[in-house]
Protein backbone atom coordinates (compact mmCIF):
# COMPACT_ATOMS: atom_id res chain seq x y z
CA UNK A 1 0.00 0.00 0.00
CA UNK A 2 1.57 3.65 -1.04
CA UNK A 3 2.00 6.27 1.85
CA UNK A 4 -0.21 9.20 1.00
CA UNK A 5 1.35 12.72 1.35
CA UNK A 6 -0.58 15.57 0.32
CA UNK A 7 0.94 18.48 -1.02
CA UNK A 8 -0.30 21.51 0.94
CA UNK A 9 -1.43 23.49 -2.78
CA UNK A 10 -3.35 23.74 -5.05
CA UNK A 11 -1.14 25.10 -7.13
CA UNK A 12 -0.49 22.98 -10.42
CA UNK A 13 2.33 23.71 -11.49
CA UNK A 14 3.73 22.81 -8.40
CA UNK A 15 2.28 20.10 -7.61
CA UNK A 16 3.39 18.52 -10.85
CA UNK A 17 7.03 19.26 -11.12
CA UNK A 18 6.64 17.46 -7.32
CA UNK A 19 5.06 14.61 -8.80
CA UNK A 20 7.26 14.72 -11.38
CA UNK A 21 10.57 14.47 -9.05
CA UNK A 22 9.22 11.82 -6.82
CA UNK A 23 7.86 9.20 -9.10
CA UNK A 24 9.08 5.93 -8.65
CA UNK A 25 8.48 5.71 -4.87
CA UNK A 26 5.66 3.94 -2.74
CA UNK A 27 3.82 7.03 -2.05
CA UNK A 28 1.01 8.87 -3.53
CA UNK A 29 1.09 12.51 -4.33
CA UNK A 30 -1.88 14.17 -3.77
CA UNK A 31 -3.10 17.67 -3.46
CA UNK A 32 -5.44 20.06 -1.75
CA UNK A 33 -7.77 19.80 -4.55
CA UNK A 34 -8.20 16.20 -4.06
CA UNK A 35 -10.27 17.05 -0.47
CA UNK A 36 -13.29 19.00 0.60
CA UNK A 37 -12.93 22.83 1.55
CA UNK A 38 -10.36 23.00 4.55
CA UNK A 39 -9.49 26.73 6.12
CA UNK A 40 -6.40 28.84 3.60
CA UNK A 41 -3.32 29.16 6.26
CA UNK A 42 -2.26 32.48 6.43
CA UNK A 43 1.70 32.98 5.66
CA UNK A 44 2.43 35.38 8.41
CA UNK A 45 6.05 33.87 9.13
CA UNK A 46 9.11 35.94 8.91
CA UNK A 47 10.70 33.04 7.16
CA UNK A 48 10.61 30.41 4.49
CA UNK A 49 10.95 27.75 7.86
CA UNK A 50 7.99 29.02 9.18
CA UNK A 51 5.64 29.15 6.37
CA UNK A 52 6.64 26.02 5.35
CA UNK A 53 6.27 24.78 8.98
CA UNK A 54 3.02 26.10 9.83
CA UNK A 55 1.22 24.95 6.18
CA UNK A 56 2.61 21.67 6.45
CA UNK A 57 1.14 20.80 9.94
CA UNK A 58 -2.14 22.63 9.44
CA UNK A 59 -2.94 20.40 6.62
CA UNK A 60 -1.70 17.34 8.67
CA UNK A 61 -3.58 17.89 11.37
CA UNK A 62 -6.84 18.75 9.31
CA UNK A 63 -6.64 15.79 7.17
CA UNK A 64 -4.99 13.49 9.16
CA UNK A 65 -2.55 12.65 6.27
CA UNK A 66 1.52 13.46 6.22
CA UNK A 67 1.41 16.40 4.27
CA UNK A 68 4.59 18.50 2.82
CA UNK A 69 4.41 22.11 2.06
CA UNK A 70 7.43 24.44 0.81
CA UNK A 71 7.75 27.56 0.85
CA UNK A 72 9.73 29.31 -1.76
CA UNK A 73 11.05 32.82 -3.24
CA UNK A 74 12.63 35.35 -5.46
CA UNK A 75 15.66 37.44 -3.28
CA UNK A 76 16.90 40.31 -5.45
CA UNK A 77 20.07 41.54 -4.29
CA UNK A 78 19.33 45.08 -5.53
CA UNK A 79 16.38 44.95 -3.38
CA UNK A 80 18.21 43.79 -0.15
CA UNK A 81 16.73 40.21 -0.63
CA UNK A 82 13.01 41.38 -1.54
CA UNK A 83 10.34 40.29 -1.96
CA UNK A 84 11.85 36.92 -0.02
CA UNK A 85 8.67 35.59 1.69
CA UNK A 86 6.34 37.54 -0.42
CA UNK A 87 7.41 36.29 -3.21
CA UNK A 88 3.72 35.44 -4.23
CA UNK A 89 2.05 38.20 -3.82
CA UNK A 90 5.13 40.61 -4.35
CA UNK A 91 2.12 43.20 -6.70
CA UNK A 92 -0.51 42.19 -4.02
CA UNK A 93 -3.38 40.25 -2.05
CA UNK A 94 -4.59 38.75 -5.14
CA UNK A 95 -1.45 38.74 -7.77
CA UNK A 96 -1.16 37.08 -10.43
CA UNK A 97 1.93 35.70 -11.77
CA UNK A 98 1.97 38.91 -14.86
CA UNK A 99 1.24 40.88 -11.81
CA UNK A 100 4.37 40.20 -10.20
CA UNK A 101 6.57 39.73 -12.81
CA UNK A 102 5.65 43.23 -14.04
CA UNK A 103 6.22 45.08 -10.73
CA UNK A 104 9.58 43.29 -10.76
CA UNK A 105 10.94 44.31 -13.58
CA UNK A 106 9.55 48.19 -13.26
CA UNK A 107 11.82 48.03 -9.68
CA UNK A 108 14.57 46.74 -11.60
CA UNK A 109 14.06 49.16 -14.20
CA UNK A 110 17.27 51.29 -13.62
CA UNK A 111 19.66 48.52 -11.38
CA UNK A 112 22.64 47.32 -12.77
CA UNK A 113 23.01 44.36 -10.40
CA UNK A 114 20.31 41.62 -11.67
CA UNK A 115 21.92 38.73 -9.32
CA UNK A 116 19.10 37.28 -7.57
CA UNK A 117 18.78 34.18 -6.14
CA UNK A 118 15.41 31.04 -5.80
CA UNK A 119 15.19 29.90 -2.06
CA UNK A 120 13.05 27.09 -1.11
CA UNK A 121 12.42 25.24 2.65
CA UNK A 122 10.37 22.01 2.16
CA UNK A 123 8.69 20.73 5.71
CA UNK A 124 7.59 17.15 5.63
CA UNK A 125 4.84 17.31 9.09
CA UNK A 126 2.36 14.54 10.80
CA UNK A 127 -0.63 15.28 12.76
CA UNK A 128 0.95 14.97 15.78
CA UNK A 129 3.43 18.18 14.89
CA UNK A 130 6.45 16.69 14.49
CA UNK A 131 7.99 17.85 11.00
CA UNK A 132 11.46 17.40 8.97
CA UNK A 133 12.96 20.47 7.21
CA UNK A 134 14.55 20.11 3.82
CA UNK A 135 16.33 22.92 1.96
CA UNK A 136 17.55 24.39 -1.62
CA UNK A 137 19.10 27.65 -3.31
CA UNK A 138 19.63 28.26 -6.88
CA UNK A 139 21.70 31.49 -8.26
CA UNK A 140 20.82 33.33 -11.45
CA UNK A 141 20.19 36.42 -13.04
CA UNK A 142 16.97 38.42 -13.83
CA UNK A 143 16.71 39.27 -17.35
CA UNK A 144 15.11 42.47 -18.74
CA UNK A 145 11.86 40.87 -20.06
CA UNK A 146 9.99 37.32 -20.11
CA UNK A 147 11.30 34.51 -21.83
CA UNK A 148 10.22 31.14 -22.61
CA UNK A 149 6.84 29.70 -21.86
CA UNK A 150 7.49 26.76 -19.19
CA UNK A 151 7.00 26.68 -15.53
CA UNK A 152 5.26 29.27 -13.41
CA UNK A 153 5.73 32.79 -11.29
CA UNK A 154 9.06 34.52 -11.84
CA UNK A 155 10.59 31.37 -14.38
CA UNK A 156 10.60 33.44 -17.18
CA UNK A 157 12.48 36.16 -15.64
CA UNK A 158 15.17 33.95 -13.88
CA UNK A 159 17.90 33.18 -16.37
CA UNK A 160 20.55 30.14 -15.17
CA UNK A 161 23.60 30.65 -16.50
CA UNK A 162 24.95 27.04 -16.28
CA UNK A 163 22.13 26.12 -18.82
CA UNK A 164 22.08 29.38 -21.31
CA UNK A 165 18.36 29.18 -20.50
CA UNK A 166 15.48 30.71 -18.51
CA UNK A 167 13.74 28.81 -15.93
CA UNK A 168 10.75 28.60 -18.25
CA UNK A 169 12.84 27.77 -21.52
CA UNK A 170 13.51 24.28 -19.66
CA UNK A 171 11.40 21.35 -19.01
CA UNK A 172 9.69 20.37 -15.77
CA UNK A 173 13.05 17.27 -15.78
CA UNK A 174 15.84 19.99 -16.56
CA UNK A 175 14.18 22.54 -13.77
CA UNK A 176 14.46 19.54 -11.12
CA UNK A 177 17.89 18.72 -11.74
CA UNK A 178 18.93 22.79 -11.02
CA UNK A 179 16.14 24.39 -9.36
CA UNK A 180 15.77 25.93 -5.15
CA UNK A 181 12.85 22.67 -5.31
CA UNK A 182 14.58 20.43 -7.19
CA UNK A 183 17.74 20.26 -4.94
CA UNK A 184 15.58 20.76 -1.69
CA UNK A 185 13.34 17.31 -3.40
CA UNK A 186 16.30 15.79 -4.09
CA UNK A 187 17.40 15.44 -0.47
CA UNK A 188 14.17 14.29 0.42
CA UNK A 189 14.34 11.21 -2.64
CA UNK A 190 17.81 9.97 -1.82
CA UNK A 191 16.32 9.46 2.22
CA UNK A 192 12.80 8.97 1.21
CA UNK A 193 13.20 5.03 2.61
CA UNK A 194 13.92 7.07 5.53
CA UNK A 195 10.99 9.15 5.03
CA UNK A 196 8.46 6.54 5.08
CA UNK A 197 9.94 4.59 8.37
CA UNK A 198 9.82 8.29 10.38
CA UNK A 199 6.22 8.59 8.90
CA UNK A 200 5.23 5.05 10.48
CA UNK A 201 6.87 5.58 13.38
CA UNK A 202 5.11 9.34 14.22
CA UNK A 203 1.82 8.93 13.18
CA UNK A 204 -1.17 8.61 15.47
CA UNK A 205 -2.71 5.13 15.79
CA UNK A 206 -6.32 5.93 15.32
CA UNK A 207 -8.32 2.98 17.57
CA UNK A 208 -12.41 2.22 16.36
CA UNK A 209 -14.34 3.63 19.51
CA UNK A 210 -17.89 1.44 20.14
CA UNK A 211 -21.42 3.61 19.57
CA UNK A 212 -22.08 4.27 23.69
CA UNK A 213 -25.49 5.12 23.05
CA UNK A 214 -28.77 3.55 23.61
Amino acid sequence: MKQIIVLATRNKGKTREIQSLLKGFPIDIKNLDDFGPIPEVIEDGDTFDDNAYKKASFTARVLGYPAMADDSGLCVEALDGAPGVYSARYAGENATDADNVKKMLDELKNKANRNAAFKCVISIAVPTGAALTYEGECQGVLTKKTVGENGFGYDPLFFYPELNKTFAQLTIEEKGKVSHRGKALKEIADEMDKIIAWIDMNMPIFKPVECQGN
